[in-house]
């Protein structure tokens, strides 16, 4: 806005010398030394119009520095700046009427700041104020919505679990949608009673919660709302249960799932039957509600993180993100630097939007990015014809349904079972089948409406059950299209065809597995590109864990609901506990261990095969299906056992990761946002893109060019000794990878060793194409194999989320 006129100093619209000489004694205390206003602010303030715009809910960031010493404490300096704005904002606008703008949140362990609801003006005088170095409006997060603990190989005899005590005295924290604390999950039985001492939380009181439902297991309980109240822009504004509560299921099934405690006899209606028990099940729990059924919003995002650290936290999982978002306006990257520093990992869930290249969120380079897969534990059930022979298909019905030698129909003008009103016409005791079509869970509703006893169902789309998209409201199950054909041979060449279904079956040792899950975003990151992104896989579907029983977990017809204490979810958001509750079991282990050296640990140990020997596949994007690349899976899957003992760990400090922004030409001002300090500086060591990382990526901009490309990285040597490791390296195209030295050879324990990898790529086979190889680090007695993913992409593929996903 351009002031073009200059008032007179009598004009209505002009300040009183009177309301000047006030402001400024009265707020003297805003500033430093001068203790008034620059002229340039007055200027601004004289041109802006006679009615307050729209306020708008901002995250500021500070530079607490400039605090004047007549201020006690961070908060009075902030709490004083926002009156004194509107002190003169209101006598600007000659407006009694203007509500006050507010501080929601102030930061001092995430970020130093607050976050607090500004008009257009008010953000600008902001802005002129000692100490201010950037603001940004509140945004909105995405959620990514037990016999795993075997299919990581994780046993009570030997490995991680026994190593780690299982967590005994780790403190998660959960920052999510709350927790329902009643459930059995979350019981302290087998706990010992003594909380550790460097724990400074506390359970909160609110709705329907009280303190006393907090235990040895659950040691801590908050809830950040205010963001998410003033989104909804009025006085009347409201969340549904004000409290640390679940209302929606998903941090009661993400917090169980790092840490729960053994709850044996547990089922989804029958399926999956067994003892539950989180990865960490002796870890301690503390819970930091920040999402809502009305919004998740990064001002909560960031007072939840901020408490978590002060509270002293050892990991904080994650399961939401914001897509597009850049490195300095990211709460989840702003947040996990500040917790890095003190030692704490952030795992964090990598979407749910895949398997567009380019589609991740959380590629946050000091944070653990992590993928979904599925596991090798299935769930349907068996149809047996009349004449004895059976298949297996694929069915969640939550029931043990009578249907036992019905009548099987198969007609042409109901096939496609795309009509309720024609199917019911079918007789009541009757089972329909109905052809291979896309649209099944069209299928599925148009039988449930029908008067149709049960159905079969036909498909050879995997995406369909692994993303959670099909609910079985109807006795039916889904068959295979080349089974399918079988069963209407039957029904043509059969007076009266019969059909069995038995529901509640869990299968286990299902090949291949594991899958990298077609719902799980791929890399590039986004908001940093250079590093190879997402981390890791874990398991993410059909994830058994607690829920709340007042929401329903199945449906039978249209209108009959069903609740559970447990229930069956998909998504990186159930991939994420996975890897949280593995943190934790490291951090007990190695206690001496820093951040970047137990996400080198899980990288570097990761499997890339799957139960079958063979690298591990993208599931339901190729037919046939293709090995996964390092952008879908990371390195592989997470190995626990193996990230005990690694042999060798790739390790950055903070200042690594400062030198990294530099390169990345963020301004003084964006890397303060996230750093919160000016002790880091780009001028101490050299800003490069070359980051000590366990990973390898590379761009080309024209598949007909070939390129080079040098990393160096150093290595450190965790092993119980002296040790010697030779270089191995594959791709999966025609470049060619040089590593020099090709020998480490260590003399003792910690003892760091640099080498570079020399990466020339070829010509691409097509446009868009995507190379992939690793790196192994072998210990000459075989021991360690230390393997490193390496990926050449196309540059426009972070730009481009439409990009074909794959190799």
């Amino acid at each position: 806005m351009i002031c073009n006129t200059i008032l007179a100093p009598h004009s209505s619209a002009s300040l009183s010398k009177g309301f000047l000489l006030h402001t400024m004694k009265t707020r003297s205390l805003l500033f430093l030394s001068s203790h008034i206003f620059s002229l340039s602010i007055w200027s601004l303030l004289l041109c802006y119009s006679s009615a307050l715009s729209e306020r708008s809910t901002y995250i500021v960031h500070m530079d607490k520095t400039h605090m004047p010493e007549d201020f006690t404490s961070y908060h009075h300096w902030y709490s004083s700046t926002i009156t004194s704005l509107n002190s003169i904002s209101t006598s600007l606008h000659n407006n009694d009427n203007n509500k006050a703008p507010s501080i929601l949140y102030s930061y001092d362990n995430a970020l130093h700041g607050f976050c607090v609801t500004l008009s257009p003006e008010e953000l600008e005088m902001l802005k002129q104020t000692p100490g201010f170095i950037s603001a940004y409006n509140d945004r909105a997060a995405t959620l990514d919505t037990t016999q795993t603990y075997e299919f990581l190989s994780l046993n009570p005899s030997n490995g991680l679990w026994p190593a780690s005590n299982y967590g005994e005295n780790v403190i998660v924290g959960i920052v999510d949608s709350g927790i329902w604390p009643e459930s059995e999950s979350y019981k302290d039985h087998s706990m010992t009673t003594e909380v550790p001492s460097k724990w400074k939380g506390t359970c909160e009181a609110g709705q329907e919660f009280d303190p006393s439902l907090c235990n040895s297991k659950l040691i801590g309980a908050r809830h950040f709302n205010k963001g998410v109240l003033a989104a909804q822009g009025n006085e009347h504004a409201k969340v549904g249960m004000n409290s640390v509560r679940d209302t929606m299921g998903h941090g009661t099934h993400t917090s169980s799932t790092v840490a729960g405690n053994y709850v044996n006899g547990t089922s989804y209606f029958g399926y999956a039957n067994g003892t539950a028990r989180g990865i960490a099940p002796r870890a301690r729990l503390a819970i930091y509600k920040v999402s809502w059924p009305e919004g998740s919003h990064s001002s909560d995002i960031l007072a939840g993180m901020d408490q978590a650290i002060a509270d002293g936290v050892d990991v904080i999982s994650i399961s939401m993100g914001f897509d597009k978002v850049p490195l300095y306006e990211d709460p989840v990257a702003i947040g996990a630097f500040s917790a890095m520093e003190k030692g704490v990992v952030v795992s964090a869930s990598a979407g749910n939007s895949g398997p567009a290249l380019g589609s991740l969120h959380n590629g946050i380079p000091w944070v653990l990015t992590v993928g979904a897969s599925n596991t090798e534990r299935s769930f349907g059930g068996t149809l047996v014809l009349g004449n004895g022979k059976s298949f297996v298909g694929w069915t969640l019905f939550p029931a043990s349904a009578t249907v036992n030698k019905l009548a099987l129909v198969y007609h042409k003008n109901i096939s496609a079972c795309d009509s309720s009103e024609l199917l019911s016409q079918l007789g009541r005791k009757s089972i329909v089948v109905c052809d291979s079509i896309k649209h099944v869970a069209k299928q599925i509703r148009h039988v449930t409406e029908s008067q149709v006893y049960g159905a079969i169902f036909m498909s050879s789309d995997s995406r369909l059950t692994e993303r959670g998209k099909l609910t079985m409201t109807c006795p039916g199950v889904v068959i295979s299209p080349e089974d399918g054909k079988s069963v209407i041979e039957y029904v043509k060449t059969t007076i009266h065809p019969l059909a069995t279904i038995k529901f509640q079956q869990t299968f286990v040792g299902t090949k291949h597995a594991p899958i990298v899950a077609s719902y799980s975003s791929r890399g590039p990151s986004w908001g940093c590109p250079s590093v190879l992104k997402p981390d890791v896989m874990a398991p993410g579907s059909s994830i058994l864990a607690a829920w709340i029983p007042d929401s329903p977990a199945a449906q039978i017809g249209s209108n009959v609901f069903l609740s559970s204490e447990y229930n069956l979810l998909t998504g990186t958001s159930m991939a994420c506990p996975h890897a949280s509750g593995v943190v934790a079991l490291l951090k007990n282990a190695h206690p001496e261990w820093s951040v970047s050296a137990i996400i080198s640990a899980l990288i570097t140990t990761a499997n890339p095969l799957d139960n079958t020997g063979k690298h591990v596949e993208e599931n339901g994007y190729y037919d046939p299906p293709q090995p996964a690349s390092p952008l879908a899976m990371g390195a592989g899957q997470i190995n626990p056992n193996r990230a005990l003992d690694p042999g060798l760990i790739y390790d950055v400090t903070p200042q690594d990761y400062v030198n990294l922004l530099c390169a990345m030409n963020l301004t003084k001002s964006q890397i303060l946002s996230i750093t919160r300090s000016k002790g880091y500086n780009c001028s101490i060591s050299v800003s490069s893109y070359d980051f000590n990382c366990p990973s390898f990526i590379d761009f080309y901009v024209n598949e007909s060019v070939t390129g080079e490309r040098k990393f160096r990285r150093t290595v450190t040597n965790v092993g119980d000794g002296p040790a010697v490791y030779m270089a191995r390296v594959n791709v999966s195209n025609d470049s060619a990878i040089t590593v020099s030295p090709n020998k480490l050879v260590f003399k003792r324990k910690y003892e760091k060793l640099s080498f570079t990898l020399t990466l020339k790529h070829s010509q691409m086979e097509k446009k868009h194409s995507v190379a992939s190889g690793a790196l192994e680090w072998v210990e000459e007695t075989g021991r360690y194999t230390v393997r490193s993913p390496i990926v050449v992409v196309p540059e426009n593929v972070v730009f481009n989320s439409e990009t074909e996903g794959g190799v």
